[in-house]
């Protein structure tokens, strides 16, 4: 399949390796941001959810779109269905919805954009990644209170999560976005084993040399941890989300990666070495 991408969201963990890798294999490229960033390879453009200026000039010569959502938002289908109505108007004819595997078709936040997603497009799929190996190596809270506190937490309790390394979802995401057929579903994507938070600290103990422990908090403290950084609201939804994973809501693995890509996806303590560069 030729033609162009917009990569929404481009300097992104997803969309930056999605990106890279779609520029490593030929295929033109629009690396879609706020910053517009220079990047070897493909057409830097400005780009603003809630600027609906900056549209029209992202999806210029685009037939084939990556959506990252706007973080944090709760009704990102308020700014991403008008988007996504330009686009069809504009020509794209292929659209990849980045999504979360705790956010079915229809549901809260992102799953209404999902749920509409097949109505605008004949060609279309839906990602949806469980949480990402990289929340714990790079800048994310949990990456944070690894190296400054020694400690993750969560009120996730034992339950588990097929956590998923973010290079292996652009590696689908590619996939998807230049096969000669587009999937037309949902794809739960996640590692090879679902691990415990307390698994988790032990992997990283052993990685880091020195003592990572998994601080077990209510979800109400949870809560209250979070609004100190993100919205209120937000800080429930997340607090929530944790209190699913301890119901046994994200304890599954999928072979996902392998039937997409032809390889196994990537195992936690192996990822956790790569980002660290301990191998």
């Amino acid at each position: 399949m030729t033609g162009t991408t917009l990569v929404v969201g481009a300097t992104g963990t997803t969309g930056s390796r999605t990106a890279a890798r779609l520029i490593a294999a030929g295929h033109r490229l629009k690396a879609a941001s706020r910053s517009a960033p220079s990047a070897a390879g493909a057409d830097p453009v400005r780009f603003d959810w809630y600027d609906p200026a900056t549209h029209d000039a992202a999806l210029d010569g685009a037939d084939r779109v990556y959506l990252v959502p706007p973080v944090g938002d709760l009704d990102p289908a308020a700014v991403m269905l008008p988007f996504l109505r330009r686009a069809r108007a504009a020509g794209v004819r292929r659209a990849v919805l980045l999504s979360a595997s705790a956010v079915p078709e229809g549901g809260p936040a992102v799953g209404v954009v999902h749920g509409a997603l097949p109505g605008l497009f004949e060609e279309w799929a839906v990602l949806r990644p469980s949480w990402f190996m990289q929340n714990f190596t790079g800048g994310h809270a949990h990456a944070v209170t690894v190296r400054q506190e020694g400690a993750i937490m969560t009120a996730t309790g034992s339950g588990r999560v097929g956590f998923v390394d973010a290079d292996d979802i652009a590696a689908v995401a590619v996939r998807v976005l230049t096969a000669d057929h587009a999937p037309g579903t949902d794809l739960i994507l996640t590692g090879p084993e679902a691990l415990s938070h307390d698994d988790v600290a032990a992997i990283l103990t052993r990685a880091a040399g020195r003592p990572v422990a998994h601080r077990r908090l209510t979800r109400e403290r949870m809560r209250d941890r979070l609004a100190t950084v993100v919205p209120p609201d937000y800080a429930e939804l997340l607090a929530d989300m944790d209190r699913a994973i301890a119901r046994g809501a994200e304890d599954r693995t999928t072979d996902t990666v392998q039937r997409l890509t032809g390889r196994p996806s990537r195992g936690f303590r192996e990822v956790v070495e790569r980002e660290w560069g301990l191998r």
